[in-house]
């Protein structure tokens, strides 16, 4: 693969679409109707299915098997509308022994769907590389025992902007690994995008699952500017992206407002400013049919 998602034919290919919210906050978004939809009208090729750990009382950690059919559901509606998705362990801390049953236990289904790809850790805060590093390569192995294939995405310290820690020290063996960086276009300046060079100038493979145009915060005024800038430098480096997030939280990153239906269709009334840009920016990128 190198540093680049590549295609069955081993053509390079970048993934654009957008993330749930947290399961456990805005479940009534995690249906296969839903999915259609970003995929028919957002023209999303990737969604992102990002399951709480911790946050709310329906979190993987309090009800495991409500969290499993939330995820399920994005998953199925994903095969189905013919597109990518990722399955995202939300979380900012190190929980290896529920990491390990789940992943083993969602890898097996899905192995042989190359439509499926698995994100180990959202966004590690305060640990350090070695022991998300140590952390990944259990969880990979687990995977991998299922599923010897489909691409797994590795979290990086300091919310994943510190890609340079991993560059200078990647997991070694397993194959069709991908490091994840995050950002926020009103926050994170060409800094992060010249540290993200220089890891992809290493031989980094870098994904960014998570990424909007406001502050780091998820609120605060969208930077459009800043935010093309991250867009244009992505698409020059051909690198998959995904815009934060399908919710409906009173909040900028949050693209739908409390109207829209939990299915679909949804009118640019039920956008927000982010929900609406972001499905302008997916439509004008994503013209492969």
């Amino acid at each position: 693969m190198g540093t680049q998602l590549v295609d069955r034919k081993g053509e390079k290919i970048a993934r654009r679409g957008v993330s749930f919210g947290w399961h456990s906050l805005w479940p009534r978004f995690y249906n296969e109707k839903a999915v259609e939809w970003l995929a028919q009208d957002f023209h999303c090729n990737v969604v992102r299915a990002a399951m709480g750990i911790e946050v709310g009382e329906q979190c993987y950690k309090k009800d495991p098997a409500f969290s499993k059919a939330k995820v399920k559901a994005v998953v199925d509606g994903a095969i189905k509308a013919g597109i990518y998705v990722i399955i995202d362990w939300h979380s900012h801390n190190i929980n290896l022994a529920e990491a390990k049953q789940f992943f083993g236990e969602v890898s097996k289904p899905y192995a042989k769907t190359p439509n499926v790809i698995y994100e180990l850790f959202n966004e590690p805060d305060q640990e350090s590389w070695p022991e998300v590093k140590a952390y990944a390569e259990e969880i990979i192995k687990v995977i991998r025992a299922n599923d010897p294939d489909n691409v797994i995405l590795v979290g990086c310290p300091h919310w994943d902007q510190d890609i340079n820690l991993p560059a200078a020290d990647p997991i070694r063996g397993p194959k069709n690994l991908m490091y994840t960086m995050h950002f926020y276009a009103a926050t994170h300046g060409k800094e992060l995008r010249d540290r993200t060079d220089a890891a992809l100038a290493s031989g980094l493979p870098v994904f960014i699952s998570e990424s909007a145009g406001m502050e780091a915060s998820g609120d605060g005024p969208l930077n459009p500017a800043a935010w093309q800038a991250y867009i244009d430098w992505m698409e020059a480096k051909c690198l998959s992206w995904i815009t934060w997030s399908v919710s409906d939280k009173d909040e900028t990153c949050s693209m739908l407002q409390k109207s829209a239906s939990s299915t679909g269709p949804w009118k640019d009334a039920d956008l927000k400013e982010s929900g609406r840009q972001t499905r302008a920016l997916l439509r004008k990128y994503n013209t492969e049919k």
